[in-house]
């Protein structure tokens, strides 16, 4: 019954390496040369062992003495043919001083047990098949790192090959690292954006998913700002490069992205100290197990001591034993975390940092840019004597010389090229507004104090925004409202925070109690603070640090300048990364590559699953092996059950692993 079973796994291991290795014919199959290479090994080896099983020892017995050595030969070959790689690794760590590791395991192990097959001329099946079934759990292994490295790789195609120059009406290629600041590079359909820069020049549709994780394409025109990693779609694009290569954002992503791993997470540096200890004492117990039981039956109880049950035991023990599913599993599932939050636009900048996201439960956002868009537009306009157009033509005539982001909104409001010409005599009264001659009439544009100051009556405002009251010729002409906009999914993504189990929401800002109040309410948060300085925000975040309990985290997410010394300050700091400032971004430990908001409680949600991942398979390994390791030691469990104990939880737990790559859906 045993050879039958024996046998047909064999057989399903022959089939399945046949089916993997057609498979890994096909273009897009995703395997290397090296997997295809170990499946190679793995089909001869599984084929020549169930060829030799099938012969079985009495052809070889009519070779007589001959016959034993033969047959142990053909075996032999057959182990090194599966198991060449892991003696070679084996050897090299023992020569490194870095001895137990679970090359060492396997080695020994199966070593020991062709060593008791020889002393006995019995069966070497045993000692094969586990290298053989080790070597199947290594390549599931291998190819599920191979699938997460691929999730990142398609990341990693935003790296531009080269930047258009036109030079002499023509095009030519050049290494994006040698374009300067200010250059002019041409981008044709189908072209990545190798550098971050404005339109200078034509229109088209970029696809931002590898940068976003959104499908929807942007339209771009001349006067926007494009960032690099784009894929241009439609037209031909002349773009004024305002970063070098390395500053720009494809660099930094790929920058960050590439090192993610070096940061480990506390769950990682566990299973690094764990398998450190637990190697070494197994090594021991194994030794244990396989000398004090049989000098125990000896000299204390006068018995066989019974070398040959207690060496394999020991054997068996060994195998058993192997850390693997533990010491793979654990990085990969976050390797996978963050090859899948990467491909939803939430760039992680170390495992640390996504284990302790999943612990967010306070989360502080900056006003500007974060919860609304940070551009400045025209609102609305009362009282106003004159046409609305005509008042805002005046207002940004008189305001042309500015370049305050208020200034800034009022001629986008006006939507043609400002005269200068036509404005003369323009003051500019700090803290009140601006007085200028405007097609010689006066017009004066600020707040309040100007109105008193020009002893104009200015009418009070209910809306909530930087009111510009004007006054032309002496006479109040009405004002005009400017405000924030909130940006569309700021609502919903507060919601969705709140049902990821975050307790509190809170928003911190440098803006007027009134307009922070309103936007607070119209987003429903629980806290607000107004009218802060850069340093007041960090001296709240302190604060509330402070009060929280240590299980909870708190995350700022900001993407200003002035946010910096809170992104730093925060347990995470979550950064706008599409609009937000390099400093901002530098400071931060997790990017939103879409402005997104709603992409925060995507990014807790990635984290929570993939610690649950982790958590799944430390129980689930450390479990099993315990009781695999009590089976063997009383002699309940065979070297079988022992290989497939060890390989069968590495590979249900590098499959669990994998999961953390899907996270379309949270």
């Amino acid at each position: 019954m045993q050879e039958m079973i024996e046998s047909s796994l064999l057989i399903v291991v022959a089939i399945l390496s046949i089916i993997l290795l057609l498979i890994g014919q096909r273009p897009n199959s995703g395997m290397t040369k090296k997997q295809k290479i170990m499946l190679g090994r793995i089909l001869t080896a599984t084929v020549l062992l169930l060829v030799l099983q099938t012969l079985g020892s009495t052809i070889f017995d009519q070779l007589g003495a001959a016959g034993r050595w033969v047959r142990l030969a053909l075996y032999l070959v057959d182990y090194l043919i599966i198991g060449y790689d892991i003696l070679r690794k084996a050897y090299k760590g023992i020569r490194n001083g870095q001895v137990f590791d679970e090359n060492f395991l396997m080695a020994v192990a199966t070593i020991g047990a062709l060593a008791l097959a020889v002393y006995e001329n019995g069966d070497y099946l045993e000692s094969i098949a586990v290298m053989l079934f080790y070597q199947v759990g290594e390549w599931f292994q291998s190819y599920a790192v191979g699938k997460s490295r691929r999730n990142i790789s398609e990341l990693m195609d935003i790296r531009p090959d080269y930047a258009n120059i036109e030079r002499d009406g023509k095009l030519e290629q050049v290494d994006p690292d040698e374009v300067g600041i200010g250059t002019i590079i041409v981008v044709q359909p189908g072209e990545k954006v190798p550098i971050d820069g404005t339109v200078v020049q034509g229109e088209s549709t970029l696809n931002t998913a590898a940068l976003t994780g959104e499908s929807l394409p942007r339209e771009v025109k001349t006067g926007d700002e494009i960032i690099s990693g784009c894929i241009n779609m439609t037209g031909l694009l002349h773009i004024q490069t305002t970063k070098e290569f390395g500053e720009s954002t494809v660099s930094k992503i790929l920058d960050l992205v590439e090192n993610a791993s070096s940061r480990k997470s506390k769950s990682e540096d566990f299973i690094s100290r764990f398998a450190k200890i637990y190697t070494p004492a197994v090594c021991y117990a194994a030794l244990a197990l396989a000398v004090l039981p049989p000098l125990v039956r000896m000299f204390a109880l006068g018995l066989p001591a019974g070398w040959e049950t207690w060496v394999y035991r020991a054997l068996t023990f060994l195998v058993a034993s192997c850390p693997c599913a533990l010491v793979i599993s654990i990085p990969l599932s976050f390797f996978a975390g963050i090859g899948g939050a990467s491909k939803a636009g939430v760039l992680v900048k170390g495992s640390n940092y996504l284990e302790t996201l999943s612990q967010a439960k306070i989360v502080v956002f900056d006003k500007t840019g974060t919860l609304t868009q940070g551009v400045f537009e025209v609102n609305a306009i009362h009282h106003n004597e004159m046409e609305e157009h005509k008042l805002v033509e005046y207002a940004a005539l008189a305001e042309s010389a500015s370049s305050h982001p208020i200034s800034k909104s009022l001629q986008k409001a006006y939507g043609m090229e400002i005269d200068r010409s036509r404005v003369t005599g323009i003051q500019e009264l700090s803290g009140n507004g601006v007085i200028a001659t405007v097609d010689d009439h006066q017009v004066a544009a600020g707040n309040d104090k100007l109105m008193n100051r020009l002893g104009v009556q200015a009418i009070p405002c209910h809306s909530v925004g930087t009111i510009i009251h004007m006054a032309v010729d002496g006479k109040y002409a009405g004002h005009i409202v400017i405000s924030d906009i909130v940006k569309p999914h700021s609502k919903e993504a507060i919601q969705a925070l709140k049902s990821a189990g975050v307790r509190k929401t809170v928003m911190l800002t440098g803006d007027a109690q009134k307009v922070a109040d309103s936007v607070a309410s119209a987003l429903g948060l629980d806290e607000v603070y107004s009218e802060l300085l850069p340093a007041d925000k960090v001296e709240k975040v302190e604060e509330m640090i402070q009060i929280k309990s240590e299980k909870e985290k708190l995350t700022f997410v900001g993407d200003g300048i002035n946010d910096a010394p809170v992104l730093r300050r925060a347990d995470i700091g979550i950064a706008m990364g599409a609009m937000g400032s390099d400093a901002a971004i530098e400071a931060a430990d997790v990017i939103l590559m879409d402005d997104d908001p709603m992409q925060i409680s995507k990014a807790i949600k990635i984290s929570r699953k993939c610690l649950g991942i982790v958590y799944q398979n430390i129980v689930f390994a450390i479990g099993i092996k315990l009781i695999c390791l009590v089976l063997v030691a009383l002699g309940l469990a065979s070297m079988w059950l022992a290989v497939f104990a060890d390989v069968g939880v590495m590979i249900i737990a590098v499959l669990n692993a994998i999961r953390a790559l899907f996270v379309k859906n949270l």
